[in-house]
């Protein structure tokens, strides 16, 4: 595993299917982990236009949607891709390692990147 980080493992590869997302706890908070054709990917679970639950919407492709007002953003990056006024999401590293898919916890302020394999 890379350096002496902290990954918190949230599920087993077999428990996401791919074209497939839900939300799980990352420290406390809720992170969106979807499965883009066999690859994970984790992004804030809120909407950066009024905090919606992006696990409540769409996922369509890399791209999440958001149930409220439709506005959208790539799982791979956290950036808002359409919609109304929105920021862009936090994203985590994702590591799959062995049938695990762990999530690293942000540092406040941080952002991180998906899609690590081991």
């Amino acid at each position: 595993m890379p350096g002496n980080e902290t990954w918190i493992t949230v599920c087993s590869k077999d428990d996401l299917a791919p074209g497939t997302m839900r939300w799980v706890s990352v420290n406390g908070e809720r992170v969106l982990l979807a499965n883009v054709e066999g690859e994970f990917c984790a992004v804030s679970d809120r909407c950066g236009h009024q905090f919606a639950s992006l696990s409540r919407g769409r996922l369509n492709g890399h791209e999440v949607e958001c149930p409220l007002h439709f506005a959208t953003f790539d799982v791979r990056t956290g950036k808002c891709t359409g919609g109304p006024d929105s920021k862009d999401i936090a994203c985590y590293q994702v590591l799959v390692m062995g049938d695990d898919v762990r999530i690293k916890p942000r540092k406040p302020g941080g952002s991180g990147e998906a899609g690590l394999k081991f």
